[in-house]
Protein backbone atom coordinates (compact mmCIF):
# COMPACT_ATOMS: atom_id res chain seq x y z
CA UNK A 1 0.00 0.00 0.00
CA UNK A 2 3.03 2.29 0.98
CA UNK A 3 4.46 1.73 -2.81
CA UNK A 4 0.94 2.14 -4.27
CA UNK A 5 0.51 5.50 -2.73
CA UNK A 6 3.95 6.71 -3.26
CA UNK A 7 4.16 5.63 -6.80
CA UNK A 8 0.53 7.52 -7.51
CA UNK A 9 1.97 10.53 -5.30
CA UNK A 10 4.78 10.49 -7.74
CA UNK A 11 2.93 10.80 -10.68
CA UNK A 12 0.84 13.49 -9.50
CA UNK A 13 3.75 15.37 -9.03
CA UNK A 14 4.97 14.94 -12.35
CA UNK A 15 1.99 15.76 -13.96
CA UNK A 16 1.03 18.62 -11.72
CA UNK A 17 5.05 19.70 -12.57
CA UNK A 18 4.22 19.73 -16.42
CA UNK A 19 0.82 21.49 -16.32
CA UNK A 20 3.20 24.35 -14.04
CA UNK A 21 5.98 24.23 -16.61
CA UNK A 22 2.94 24.64 -19.75
CA UNK A 23 1.85 27.06 -17.83
CA UNK A 24 4.79 29.22 -16.54
CA UNK A 25 6.13 28.35 -20.66
CA UNK A 26 3.04 30.36 -21.81
CA UNK A 27 3.81 33.19 -19.61
CA UNK A 28 7.29 33.63 -20.41
CA UNK A 29 6.44 33.76 -23.95
CA UNK A 30 4.62 37.26 -24.15
CA UNK A 31 7.97 38.47 -22.11
CA UNK A 32 9.39 41.30 -25.01
CA UNK A 33 11.88 43.94 -24.39
CA UNK A 34 12.58 47.50 -27.18
CA UNK A 35 15.94 46.65 -26.93
CA UNK A 36 18.82 44.49 -25.32
CA UNK A 37 18.57 46.98 -22.09
CA UNK A 38 22.74 47.60 -22.72
CA UNK A 39 24.75 49.56 -24.81
CA UNK A 40 26.31 46.81 -26.76
CA UNK A 41 29.87 46.61 -27.82
CA UNK A 42 30.62 47.78 -31.14
CA UNK A 43 32.87 46.37 -34.06
CA UNK A 44 31.68 42.34 -32.83
CA UNK A 45 29.38 40.51 -35.04
CA UNK A 46 28.48 37.76 -33.09
CA UNK A 47 26.76 37.81 -29.63
CA UNK A 48 25.38 35.79 -26.90
CA UNK A 49 24.09 35.46 -23.54
CA UNK A 50 24.91 32.61 -20.46
CA UNK A 51 22.07 31.75 -17.99
CA UNK A 52 21.45 29.04 -14.95
CA UNK A 53 18.02 28.14 -13.23
CA UNK A 54 18.56 31.89 -12.01
CA UNK A 55 16.50 32.68 -14.89
CA UNK A 56 13.76 30.20 -13.96
CA UNK A 57 11.72 28.95 -17.19
CA UNK A 58 12.99 30.44 -20.64
CA UNK A 59 11.39 30.46 -23.89
CA UNK A 60 14.00 29.77 -26.39
CA UNK A 61 12.23 30.77 -29.56
CA UNK A 62 11.88 34.21 -28.25
CA UNK A 63 15.25 34.25 -27.28
CA UNK A 64 16.47 33.37 -30.74
CA UNK A 65 14.15 35.36 -32.64
CA UNK A 66 14.78 38.75 -30.90
CA UNK A 67 16.31 41.36 -32.94
CA UNK A 68 17.38 44.86 -32.18
CA UNK A 69 18.77 47.05 -34.93
CA UNK A 70 20.68 44.49 -36.56
CA UNK A 71 22.14 42.26 -33.47
CA UNK A 72 20.84 39.06 -32.39
CA UNK A 73 21.53 36.50 -29.91
CA UNK A 74 23.33 33.82 -31.82
CA UNK A 75 24.55 31.39 -28.54
CA UNK A 76 24.09 30.91 -25.22
CA UNK A 77 26.73 28.92 -22.24
CA UNK A 78 24.45 27.27 -19.66
CA UNK A 79 25.47 26.21 -16.31
CA UNK A 80 25.51 22.68 -16.47
CA UNK A 81 27.21 21.44 -13.61
CA UNK A 82 28.79 22.48 -9.87
CA UNK A 83 31.21 20.87 -7.47
CA UNK A 84 30.69 17.80 -7.06
CA UNK A 85 27.56 16.08 -6.83
CA UNK A 86 24.79 19.61 -8.08
CA UNK A 87 23.22 19.61 -11.21
CA UNK A 88 21.62 22.99 -12.22
CA UNK A 89 18.00 21.96 -12.26
CA UNK A 90 17.42 23.37 -15.45
CA UNK A 91 20.25 22.40 -16.97
CA UNK A 92 18.85 19.22 -19.34
CA UNK A 93 15.42 21.56 -20.16
CA UNK A 94 17.65 24.46 -21.63
CA UNK A 95 20.47 22.01 -23.09
CA UNK A 96 17.66 20.60 -25.20
CA UNK A 97 15.23 23.19 -25.49
CA UNK A 98 17.74 25.55 -26.51
CA UNK A 99 19.09 23.48 -29.44
CA UNK A 100 15.87 23.42 -30.60
CA UNK A 101 15.13 26.50 -31.03
CA UNK A 102 18.34 27.02 -33.27
CA UNK A 103 20.43 28.21 -30.66
CA UNK A 104 24.00 27.31 -30.89
CA UNK A 105 24.57 25.58 -27.06
CA UNK A 106 27.45 25.48 -24.74
CA UNK A 107 27.83 23.85 -20.91
CA UNK A 108 29.93 25.40 -18.33
CA UNK A 109 30.93 23.68 -14.84
CA UNK A 110 31.11 25.98 -11.58
CA UNK A 111 34.16 24.93 -10.05
CA UNK A 112 34.81 24.49 -6.64
CA UNK A 113 38.60 24.87 -5.67
CA UNK A 114 38.11 23.06 -2.80
CA UNK A 115 37.40 19.77 -4.50
CA UNK A 116 39.13 17.14 -6.65
CA UNK A 117 39.57 18.99 -10.45
CA UNK A 118 39.11 14.86 -11.71
CA UNK A 119 36.41 14.31 -9.77
CA UNK A 120 34.53 17.41 -10.55
CA UNK A 121 35.09 16.92 -14.51
CA UNK A 122 33.51 13.61 -14.37
CA UNK A 123 30.46 15.19 -12.73
CA UNK A 124 30.54 17.04 -15.99
CA UNK A 125 31.53 14.27 -18.22
CA UNK A 126 28.36 12.58 -16.48
CA UNK A 127 25.83 14.92 -17.13
CA UNK A 128 26.74 16.78 -20.30
CA UNK A 129 26.80 14.96 -23.92
CA UNK A 130 28.37 17.31 -26.51
CA UNK A 131 27.18 17.01 -30.00
CA UNK A 132 28.89 18.33 -33.47
CA UNK A 133 28.05 21.88 -33.58
CA UNK A 134 28.45 22.60 -29.55
CA UNK A 135 30.81 24.90 -28.03
CA UNK A 136 33.46 23.30 -26.32
CA UNK A 137 33.24 22.59 -22.62
CA UNK A 138 33.69 25.49 -19.99
CA UNK A 139 35.18 25.80 -16.54
CA UNK A 140 33.98 28.62 -14.71
CA UNK A 141 36.57 29.21 -11.69
CA UNK A 142 36.13 32.81 -10.10
CA UNK A 143 37.26 32.22 -6.35
CA UNK A 144 39.93 30.12 -4.52
CA UNK A 145 37.75 29.44 -1.46
CA UNK A 146 40.68 30.22 1.35
CA UNK A 147 42.80 27.53 -1.15
CA UNK A 148 46.34 28.27 -1.67
CA UNK A 149 46.39 29.15 -5.40
CA UNK A 150 48.99 26.55 -6.35
CA UNK A 151 46.84 23.81 -5.05
CA UNK A 152 43.81 25.77 -7.25
CA UNK A 153 45.86 25.86 -10.21
CA UNK A 154 46.73 21.74 -9.66
CA UNK A 155 43.08 20.74 -9.80
CA UNK A 156 42.18 23.43 -12.93
CA UNK A 157 44.67 21.21 -14.39
CA UNK A 158 43.21 18.35 -13.14
CA UNK A 159 39.97 19.41 -14.64
CA UNK A 160 40.87 21.00 -17.96
CA UNK A 161 42.68 17.73 -18.37
CA UNK A 162 40.41 14.59 -17.81
CA UNK A 163 37.68 16.72 -19.73
CA UNK A 164 40.22 17.19 -22.92
CA UNK A 165 40.85 13.46 -22.96
CA UNK A 166 37.11 12.37 -23.12
CA UNK A 167 35.68 14.87 -25.13
CA UNK A 168 38.74 15.68 -27.48
CA UNK A 169 38.87 19.15 -27.25
CA UNK A 170 40.89 22.13 -25.83
CA UNK A 171 38.19 23.24 -22.70
CA UNK A 172 37.64 27.30 -22.19
CA UNK A 173 38.53 28.64 -19.69
CA UNK A 174 36.03 31.30 -17.67
CA UNK A 175 36.85 33.71 -15.23
CA UNK A 176 37.46 37.27 -14.25
CA UNK A 177 40.22 39.21 -15.58
CA UNK A 178 41.89 40.07 -12.22
CA UNK A 179 41.31 36.41 -10.95
CA UNK A 180 43.19 35.23 -14.91
CA UNK A 181 45.67 38.15 -14.32
CA UNK A 182 46.22 36.93 -10.44
CA UNK A 183 46.32 33.38 -10.66
CA UNK A 184 46.48 31.70 -13.76
CA UNK A 185 48.10 33.38 -16.03
CA UNK A 186 50.85 32.09 -18.22
CA UNK A 187 50.05 28.34 -16.96
CA UNK A 188 46.44 28.48 -19.02
CA UNK A 189 47.79 30.43 -22.15
CA UNK A 190 46.71 27.51 -24.49
CA UNK A 191 43.18 27.04 -23.50
CA UNK A 192 40.45 29.33 -25.06
CA UNK A 193 39.53 32.30 -22.35
CA UNK A 194 36.14 33.58 -21.67
CA UNK A 195 36.89 36.69 -19.81
CA UNK A 196 34.42 38.68 -17.34
CA UNK A 197 35.19 42.36 -17.66
CA UNK A 198 32.53 45.13 -17.11
CA UNK A 199 32.55 49.08 -17.58
CA UNK A 200 35.07 48.65 -20.68
CA UNK A 201 33.34 50.47 -23.63
CA UNK A 202 35.35 48.01 -26.57
CA UNK A 203 37.46 45.03 -24.80
CA UNK A 204 38.29 43.48 -21.65
CA UNK A 205 41.71 44.53 -20.14
CA UNK A 206 43.63 41.14 -20.06
CA UNK A 207 46.99 40.78 -21.58
CA UNK A 208 46.45 37.79 -23.31
CA UNK A 209 44.35 36.78 -26.13
CA UNK A 210 40.59 35.89 -25.08
CA UNK A 211 37.75 34.37 -27.14
CA UNK A 212 34.67 35.51 -25.58
CA UNK A 213 34.12 38.56 -23.24
CA UNK A 214 30.78 38.81 -20.93
CA UNK A 215 30.70 42.56 -20.97
CA UNK A 216 27.36 42.82 -18.83
CA UNK A 217 25.20 41.30 -16.60
CA UNK A 218 21.95 43.35 -17.31
CA UNK A 219 20.83 42.21 -20.31
CA UNK A 220 17.47 42.57 -21.27
CA UNK A 221 16.13 39.17 -23.91
CA UNK A 222 12.55 38.30 -25.38
CA UNK A 223 11.33 34.82 -23.28
CA UNK A 224 13.61 35.56 -20.43
CA UNK A 225 11.80 37.26 -17.28
CA UNK A 226 15.68 38.17 -15.43
CA UNK A 227 18.58 39.80 -16.28
CA UNK A 228 21.06 38.13 -18.46
CA UNK A 229 24.78 37.80 -18.93
CA UNK A 230 25.63 39.47 -22.15
CA UNK A 231 28.68 38.50 -24.15
CA UNK A 232 30.39 38.80 -27.43
CA UNK A 233 32.78 36.42 -29.46
CA UNK A 234 36.26 37.58 -30.68
CA UNK A 235 36.31 36.99 -34.55
CA UNK A 236 34.00 36.37 -37.73
CA UNK A 237 31.64 33.59 -38.26
CA UNK A 238 34.66 31.47 -40.14
CA UNK A 239 36.68 31.50 -36.76
CA UNK A 240 33.74 30.55 -34.79
CA UNK A 241 32.64 27.86 -36.62
CA UNK A 242 36.25 26.60 -35.99
CA UNK A 243 36.05 26.52 -32.36
CA UNK A 244 32.65 24.34 -32.63
CA UNK A 245 32.64 20.70 -32.01
CA UNK A 246 32.93 18.48 -35.08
Amino acid sequence: MVLLLSGFALILYFALWEKWEERQTATIESVRYDAFGVTMPSGYAIHGIDVSSYQGVIHWPSVKKMISGDLRMGFVFMKATEGLNDTDKRFHTNWEKAKAAGMIRGAYHFFLATKSGKQQALQFIKQVELKKGDLPPVIDIEKLYGVKPVLMRQRVKEFLETIEAYYRVRPIIYTYADFYERHLGDDFKKYPLWVAHYFQPDKPRVQRDWHFWQHSEDGSIDGIRHKVDCNVFNGDSVKFKQLLMH
